[in-house]
């Protein structure tokens, strides 16, 4: 599935739901479905810096060049958007990942129905999750030529 298909799936889903606190107990119970992130990642450098709350990440990319990503977060609405961006990214090259519209966070009302500083991590998550692809990217790059 593209990373489009997949926006426009969320997309559906969310127009299924009107008020805005079924969408984020909705929003919650995906993080709830997260797999674990393996504790070796817990740590300071795989924080998300620009988060009120703690959010690590972690992405790994395959030989086949997708990358997945793993996340965890200690506040329960916060784990649930990182999930619904795993969800949109995971199994992507780095070059989809980096030149990806991810226009589901507007389209679904996310972005505006979000604290400031929720609003702001969001925006750091998205970015860390591009540094990854673009670190990947440049390694792949350096490797072939």
């Amino acid at each position: 599935m593209t990373i489009e298909q997949r926006q426009q799936e969320i997309i559906d889903e969310f127009s299924d739901i009107e008020d805005w606190m079924d969408r984020y107990s909705y929003i919650i119970d995906l993080g709830n479905t997260l797999p674990p992130i393996d504790d070796e990642y817990k740590t300071p450098s795989h924080l998300i810096e620009g988060c009120q709350s703690r959010v690590w990440l972690n992405a790994e990319m395959s030989e086949s060049g997708e990358i997945t990503f793993t996340a965890d977060s200690d506040a329960i609405i916060v784990k649930g958007i990182i999930s619904l961006l795993i969800s949109v990214l995971n199994g992507h090259t780095p070059e989809e990942i980096v030149e990806a519209d991810l226009h589901f966070i507007d389209d679904i009302g996310l972005s505006e129905n979000l604290s400031p500083t929720r609003s702001n991590g969001l925006a750091a998550m998205v970015k860390q999750m591009r540094m990854y692809a673009l670190a990947f990217k440049t390694l792949r790059q350096q490797h072939s030529s």
